[in-house]
């Protein structure tokens, strides 16, 4: 070979990496949707974090996240989640009522849903096992069983309650069946209050009390969940024993929690979301369920409302609030 086409070779490959650089594919980018406002869900963005990072995905370096927000306002999720589509996000990571926006608003992308319901009963899923199409995620399952444990807890809280309120809004009307069910086992009456947005907590808590209700069952919704600080408020005012899904109510001066743990499903939610960036098809991953369920027992709210813990309650409880 001529040194000066060797020359000119060398010259040319100098700039090969450069020019492939510039051919790489921009950092891909999940959007990451809730009814809620950011504030109350920023122990949730921190746990879906650490499961992209666990997935090999860091926030800034290898993704970016576009988080949007529906303050509360469900008729804003609609036009957020045709924002995303859009801007053509890799994945979308929805809970609750913004995931079922986002199957119906966004056939073509990826979801990862964390609902609270049965993610086949709302239709997001046919299978949990095998899902199908574009959309998997994690439930937190809450059915008969457990929706009967529930109101045993409530039942050995407050044994003379024989008039039992159950808060409920547009998601959580799935779990009626449940509920009615397992009062009917347990020989107690229940009073449903429903809420579509937190406007109507007001009104719903003078239903219950008007209706004479012992204690209060909130099975948990996109609209409860969002508002937990003004539900505990309101039970705590006109004070009346509730036992919640979530522990975020505890936190914030609830009575006592049973259920999954919701940051843990978000997690778990970000690992999915690291393993359809890496390729695999959302329909070929089975929705997870929970695997450990926790009691939270905000001891000095009991006491605010006259009640006495059982040592054996408080044994079985995961964590004792003081």
């Amino acid at each position: 070979m001529r040194r000066r086409a060797f020359i000119s070779l060398l010259g040319g490959a100098a700039g090969w990496p450069l020019a492939a650089r510039g051919q790489q594919p921009a950092m891909p980018v999940v959007g990451f949707l809730r009814s809620t406002t950011a504030t109350s869900a920023a122990h949730l963005v921190a746990a879906f974090r650490q499961g992209l990072n666990e997935a090999g995905f860091v926030e800034g370096q290898s993704v970016a996240i576009d988080y949007r927000w529906a303050d509360n306002q469900d008729d804003r999720l609609p036009g957020l989640v045709a924002e995303m589509v859009r801007r053509r996000v890799a994945v979308i990571a929805a809970g609750g009522i913004a995931a079922t926006n986002a199957a119906k608003a966004a056939s073509n992308t990826p979801i990862v849903f964390a609902v609270g319901g049965d993610p086949v009963r709302i239709g997001l899923v046919s299978s949990l096992n095998r899902p199908g199409g574009h959309i998997t995620g994690i439930s937190f399952l809450s059915g008969t069983d457990l929706v009967a444990k529930r109101l045993e807890l409530l039942h050995e809280l407050v044994p003379k309650a024989t008039i039992i309120a159950v808060l409920l809004d547009t998601a959580g009307e799935t779990q009626l069946e449940d509920v009615e069910g397992a009062a009917r086992a347990l020989g107690r009456q229940i009073v449903i209050a429903r809420v579509a947005s937190q406007r109507d907590f007001d009104a719903a808590f003078g239903q219950i009390v008007k209706a004479g209700a012992g204690a209060l069952l909130a099975p948990g919704g996109s609209v409860t969940t969002g508002q937990h600080r003004q539900i505990v408020a309101l039970t705590i005012r006109h004070a009346i024993p509730a036992l919640y899904t979530l522990r975020e109510f505890v936190e914030v001066g609830g009575l006592m929690s049973y259920g999954p743990s919701q940051t843990h499903a978000y997690r778990r939610a970000g690992i999915y979301a690291g393993r359809i960036l890496k390729g695999e098809k959302p329909g070929d991953l089975p929705v997870e369920l929970p695997t450990k369920y926790e009691l939270v027992i905000n001891l000095a709210t009991a006491r605010a409302l006259g009640l006495e813990i059982s040592p054996m309650m408080l044994a079985r409880a995961d964590e004792v609030i003081e």
